[in-house]
Parts: C-alpha cells; sequence; structure tokens
C-alpha cells in the first residue's frame, strides 16, 4: 500500500478544522444536556440553543470523531430502495411522511448553512440507486413508483454520469452533497457564541431521574464530575442509558471507505449508489487544485466476525481504479452503522426513562438527514410542541416492531448465538497461539479459564485485555486493517488497551498481564 494513503481518520477529519474543549470538571448545570457531538447531537444542541435554552455537550472521545466523523457525506431523501420496502411494511401514509421528513432535513441543512454562512463545499446534485444486471431492473421501477407517490421527485431512467453503462436507475434531482465536519464546524462556533458548552474526553456512565417531575436529570461522568439538566439527549449511536434495550431493535454494520483523487473530467456529477457486488457507493468532493476527491464504500460487514478487511480495501481500490482511470488513493476508513429491524430511525422520547430523556439513534446509514431530522423532532418535543412527523419515529411505537417481528427475532438470534455459541466454542492454547501470533495480529484465547483477547504490536511487544464486552457480556473478535476488537452482538469496539472506540459499552475491556499467558 502506499505509504502516502492516511488510514483511520477520513478525509473529513484530517481537513476539518474544529476547536477543541477540555474535559468536563466538577459540577455544571444546564436546561439540557446533549451526550454524543456527531451531526445528530450537534443538530439538538443547536436546535435547542437558538430557542434560547443553556445547552451543554458532552463527548466521550472527540468532537464529530465518530460515525459522524466517517461518513460519505450525502444529504438525500433517496435511501437507496427504502420507499417500497416502506409502503409495504408501514403503509402508504407512512411513506409519504419519511420522505417529507427526509427532505425537510436536507433543506434544513441546506438553509442552515445559508443562514450562518457556513463553508462547507455544499453542492446540489441528483441522487441515484442503480443496478447494472438486468434482473434488478423491475425492483427500481417499483422503487421509483413508490418514491414517486411518497412525493419525491423521483423517475425511473437508463442513463447516468457513471463510467459505465447501467441496467437501470432510480433519480431524484435537487439533492446535496457536504463537507460534514466542516458543516458541523459552524454549528459549533454558532453554538458556543450563544452560550453552548462543549467538552470533550467526558464519558457519561449513569443517569439518575428523579421521579418528581420539577427535579433535574443527573449524569455522572467516568471522571466524578457531574450534570444536572431538565432534559437528557442520547445521541450517540448505539444508545447509552438503555434501560430497555433498544440496541436489541438495532442491528450494527460496517463499511469500508477509499478515497482518493482523480481528474475533474471523470467527475460523474451525482451520488450513487447499488446493492450489487457487495455494495458500491459512489460520490465526489472538490479538492483545491480543482482535481476532485471520490469517495466510493462499500464490503459491508458485521463488526466481530472476523472480516478479511485487508481483501475488502482492495475490492474497492481495484474497483474504482478499473472505473475511474487515473484514481490515486490518498485515504481510506471505516463507517460503522446501525438500523431498526423496523427500517425506520429511532428518535424522540426513550422508553423507560420518563418523558424529559430522548434519544436519536438507528439511522440505516443515511444519518446527515436523519441527524439534522433528529435536532428537528427533539427540540419540537422539548418545547413541548406536537411531533411533526406524527410519531414516525417515536423509539416507543409498538406497531411496526410487532409487524416486522421476523427481523427482530433474527436480530436477537444472532445475538444469542454469539453470547452463546462463541463461548462453547473451543479457544485455542493460549501459549501456542500467542507464539503464532505476528506483529499487527490479535487471536482470542482462553487462559486460566478465561478468555483472553490478545495483540502483538509492529515492534512485537503484546497487549492482552479481556475478550469478554463490558456491555452483555460477549465475545469480541480482532478487526486486522484497523486493529481493533469488536464485539457482534451490538457493535462496540475497542482499541487493543482495551479503551473504549465506540458504544454502547460503557466501561473499557479490563486489562491483563501477558506474561501470565
Amino acid at each position: 500500500m502506499n505509504e502516502r494513503v492516511e488510514t483511520g481518520d477520513s478525509y473529513w477529519m484530517r481537513t476539518a478544522s474544529l476547536p477543541s474543549f477540555g474535559p468536563l470538571r466538577g459540577e455544571a448545570e444546564a436546561d439540557a444536556v446533549v451526550v454524543g457531538s456527531g451531526i445528530a447531537g450537534l443538530s439538538t444542541a443547536w436546535e435547542l440553543a437558538r430557542a434560547g435554552r443553556s445547552v451543554v455537550v458532552l463527548e466521550a472521545d472527540r468532537l464529530a470523531g465518530g460515525v459522524t466523523g466517517h461518513t460519505t457525506g450525502k444529504l438525500t431523501a433517496l435511501h437507496t430502495t427504502a420507499y417500497h420496502g416502506l409502503r409495504e411494511t408501514h403503509g402508504e401514509d407512512a411513506a409519504r411522511r419519511y420522505a417529507a421528513s427526509q427532505s425537510a432535513a436536507l433543506r434544513h441543512v441546506v438553509d442552515t448553512a445559508g443562514e450562518l454562512g457556513i463553508d462547507c463545499a455544499l453542492e446540489r446534485r441528483p441522487a441515484l440507486t442503480y443496478c447494472q444486471e438486468a434482473d434488478g431492473v423491475e425492483a427500481l421501477r417499483a422503487e421509483a413508483a413508490a418514491a414517486r407517490a411518497a412525493g419525491l421527485d423521483a423517475s425511473f431512467v437508463t442513463e447516468s454520469g457513471l463510467p459505465f453503462p447501467v441496467a437501470g436507475a432510480v433519480r431524484v434531482e435537487e439533492q446535496a452533497q457536504f463537507h460534514p465536519l466542516a458543516y458541523l464546524g459552524g454549528l459549533v462556533d454558532a453554538l458556543v457564541v450563544r452560550g453552548g458548552r462543549i467538552h470533550e474526553g467526558t464519558r457519561v456512565t449513569g443517569l439518575d431521574e428523579d421521579g418528581d417531575e420539577p427535579r433535574p436529570c443527573r449524569l455522572t461522568i467516568d471522571t466524578g464530575a457531574t450534570v444536572s439538566a431538565r432534559h437528557v439527549v442520547v445521541a450517540t449511536h448505539h444508545p447509552v442509558l438503555d434501560r430497555t434495550l433498544l440496541a436489541a431493535r438495532l442491528t450494527q454494520h460496517r463499511d469500508l471507505v477509499i478515497a482518493g483523487s482523480v481528474p475533474a473530467r471523470l467527475d460523474p456529477e451525482g451520488m450513487y449508489i447499488t446493492k450489487e457486488g457487495g455494495k458500491r457507493s459512489v460520490r465526489t468532493a472538490p479538492l483545491p487544485d480543482g482535481s476532485r476527491l471520490l469517495i466510493v464504500t462499500g464490503e459491508v460487514f458485521q463488526p466481530g466476525t472476523g472480516q478479511d478487511t485487508e481483501a475488502g480495501y482492495a475490492r474497492l481500490e481495484d474497483w474504482a481504479g478499473r472505473h475511474f482511470p487515473g484514481f490515486a488513493l490518498t485515504h481510506r476508513w471505516a463507517a460503522q452503522d446501525n438500523a431498526a429491524t423496523d427500517d425506520l430511525p429511532l428518535i424522540g422520547r426513550m422508553p423507560g426513562r420518563g418523558g424529559n430523556v430522548y434519544v436519536a439513534t438507528g439511522f440505516a446509514g443515511w444519518g446527515m438527514t436523519g441527524g439534522a431530522l433528529a435536532g428537528m423532532i427533539i427540540a419540537a418535543l422539548v418545547d413541548g410542541a406536537e411531533d411533526p412527523w406524527e410519531g414516525l419515529y417515536d423509539p416507543g411505537r409498538v406497531g411496526s416492531v410487532l409487524r416486522t417481528a421476523p427481523e427482530l427475532a433474527k436480530a436477537q438470534w444472532d445475538t444469542v448465538k454469539h453470547a452463546v455459541k462463541d463461548r462453547l466454542d473451543s479457544l485455542g492454547d493460549a501459549a501456542e497461539a500467542v507464539r503464532a501470533l505476528r506483529p499487527g495480529g490479535g487471536t482470542v484465547v482462553r487462559s486460566g479459564g478465561r478468555p483472553c483477547a490478545v495483540h502483538r504490536d509492529d515492534r512485537g511487544g503484546l497487549h492482552a485485555v479481556s475478550a469478554v464486552c463490558t456491555h452483555l457480556g460477549c465475545l469480541v473478535a480482532f478487526n486486522p486493517a484497523e486493529r481493533t476488537w469488536e464485539c457482534p452482538c451490538h457493535g462496540s469496539r475497542f482499541g487493543t488497551d482495551g479503551r473504549i472506540l465506540q458504544g454502547p459499552a460503557l466501561q473499557p475491556l479490563e486489562r491483563m498481564d501477558p506474561e501470565e499467558l
């Protein structure tokens, strides 16, 4: 691999100029506290602040460094082939409300960027869901009809700006693409001007809501600091502080992403996605020298399942090079997303947490519009207004969950399978497996009756942590490309030293002594 290729952090993270904020110390109070600083969290914080409320944002790691920092930055209401399924499962009215709400979120981002004067490389482009195989055409014709009936300006076409023929595509005009972290940087500046406070390196570990309505909620931090607030918003991808296990209604996946420059003449001038070939999603972004940054994602896998991520990156690079001559790889990263089993995000009051705790999750890869929409919905609920979309995204909904019971049952079975089967499977002899471990590799062994996750760094040093995820006890597996430990049950991710990279886990993996293996 080219040594100049940046691995891990996304292009957006490498090029954004985001401010830094210190961790919370002592005690703090606010009208509202937002946990998580991705687009859902910061959009909600901004909407609350512009309404005159005092807001504190708490981020466990670094600003916008989670899911939002690794997105492809598409703003569109065309979500692959969502509308035909929504109409079949939830009904035509639900599909119309979905289209209207996602379109409203797109317009809101565009309007907000203009209102605040945010330079975020925002470009209006069409969005297309395409197929190359003839047997996919009828499904796309049906999707175009369903999207059009839901209110989108959708059409079925057989031509595109891609450098290869397509058998068919659904096309929706006047969608958008942008630099997501440049946009969030503008929101942060505006939030701070309004008196908003942001704290990085501040991991929330507990929430106490008093049953007496006038009393505020109280959040505890891993450092011993506390925050009291009337309203709490949990915008942490997989929801933390979750009494009713909303995570059980979510499935998770990771997409590999590559990016590199191409001549401007090769710009396909649109945003494209297909489910064929392990999924391929394509867009470009402007580069300072006048060329375009080609961003390609795909090779979808479930965290913690032992996917050969290096081979996946190689397939993406080969695909980009074949279709876009002159493609020069500069960045590669991975994005993690989750989806609700009934195909609708969970936005609103968190079940089991009273009326003043809110959640935003389950965006199924479409978090740019979903996150902005979360800010609009939660701000309205905090203000005492009616949900503008009539409970479509209500996390406490029951009807649609029951209608999609097979999907929910499958998600539960996958979790049980990993929780039980992985523990019953025999793990390798610790001493022999550790001796065979090459630099950069990782393996799970049993030592003293305990599952142990062992990594050998590039210098040959050994690092050992418990292999038991601190969320619900599933066993983690090693991701060699990103050198992380990942849980297959609910997607928690950890560094080789056991620190939390991604929730819903709230505690790191216990460190172990590699000399005792």
